[in-house]
């Protein structure tokens, strides 16, 4: 199995050591990993502007760049949500192959490789946030709007790892208030939004926040700092990866 780790840019940019992580997890796994030193943007920030043929040129790098891999794993459910829901109609008449090969880490871990042992340890009580991306694009977990048995593969993974407490919050699929250029066009009501939730997590009493996206957790910690709120945010590649 030939991976293509796929590295949305704000993680390149703002949180490198999620990249490196996510690589270090993979390759403890025993999988052939290579990341293309070429990849870019993934094109949703244009796409979700309106801008979407600035997106196109960008779709069709990513498509050139990966379709020769078995799966493209990202470390970003946004960026993979991205790729494998909007890039097909970008690219209406090409083969568009990595598309449909494209994952996140957290599903490609759960559904692919079906984990069942993982050597990380992290002893700490750790809230999970379950990114809108991730629960209504990827499946990732259960959204409460629907009449569905509950399930949530972020939690079945951390529960691999030693010494962990998970818990969630007051309404889990609840957004964060982040969405992209929502958070820029909607200043105010995405501050709002963020309170609440960071709010709602630390009456978890949880010591640490957790998700599959960078985005989410970095709109969070922003306002966290801001409001001194007692609580640390990292991404759940880095806890799966403790310890490596």
């Amino acid at each position: 199995m030939k991976i293509g780790l796929f590295i949305p840019c704000y993680v390149d940019a703002l949180y490198p050591e999620v990249g490196v992580s996510a690589y270090r997890l993979l390759k403890s796994l025993g999988l052939d990993v290579e990341y293309p030193e070429r990849q870019t943007c993934c094109g949703q920030p244009m796409g979700n502007a309106g801008f979407e043929r600035m997106a196109e040129p960008l779709a069709l790098k990513f498509d050139q760049l990966f379709s020769s891999y078995d799966y493209v794993v990202a470390p970003s459910a946004s960026c993979a949500a991205y790729v494998r829901c909007f890039h097909p109609n970008l690219l209406k008449g090409h083969s568009c192959d990595a598309a449909g090969k494209t994952m996140d880490i957290v599903e490609f871990l759960h559904d692919v490789l079906k984990v069942e042992r993982l050597n990380a340890r992290f002893p700490y009580k750790v809230s999970v946030h379950n990114s809108c991306h991730g629960v209504r694009e990827l499946g990732l977990s259960s959204p409460s709007e629907r009449n569905v048995p509950k399930y949530n593969k972020i939690i079945d993974l951390l529960r691999l790892v030693d010494g962990i407490e998970v818990v969630e919050p007051e309404r889990p699929d609840e957004c964060c208030g982040f969405g992209g250029m929502f958070a820029v066009e909607e200043q105010a009501v995405s501050r709002r939004m963020g309170i609440d939730k960071v709010k709602r997590h630390i009456a978890t009493g949880a010591q640490y926040v957790t998700g599959p996206d960078s985005s989410c957790l970095m709109h969070m910690q922003g306002i966290a700092e801001k409001e001194n709120f007692p609580i640390h945010f990292i991404h759940v590649v880095q806890i799966l990866a403790a310890g490596l």
